[in-house]
């Protein structure tokens, strides 16, 4: 292992002399929407908003429910409960499937 170090630390300076690169990192911005904000302030505090933009798309509110649950259970996340609703609603809007109407 300590004879690839040298052979990393040549690589990227070599890299860096021949003028390349890494691309510029911007940064994640959810899209707008009533909780957008929240969310981006209450989960931006433990993790990347990548962790959330990646999450499967299509899900129902259950699983938003469910996974911002999660966050608190099991990482605790110091997410009220009215704010995890709110989180929640607005990652099933946002991300997940399109909930079927009732009868008009």
């Amino acid at each position: 292992m300590k004879a690839l170090l040298p052979i990393a630390l040549l690589a990227a300076s070599g890299a860096a002399a021949a003028g390349y690169r890494l691309p510029d990192e911007r940064p994640i911005v959810l899209p707008p929407g009533d909780g957008a904000e929240l969310t981006t302030a209450i989960c931006s505090a433990c993790h990347s908003l990548d962790y959330v933009t990646t999450q499967p798309r299509g899900k129902g509110t259950q699983f938003w429910k469910d996974s911002v649950g999660k966050m608190i259970k099991v990482y605790g996340a110091p997410i009220e409960p009215a704010d995890a609703e709110r989180i929640a609603a607005y990652l099933a809007a946002t991300y997940g499937r399109k909930e079927a109407a009732g009868p008009s």
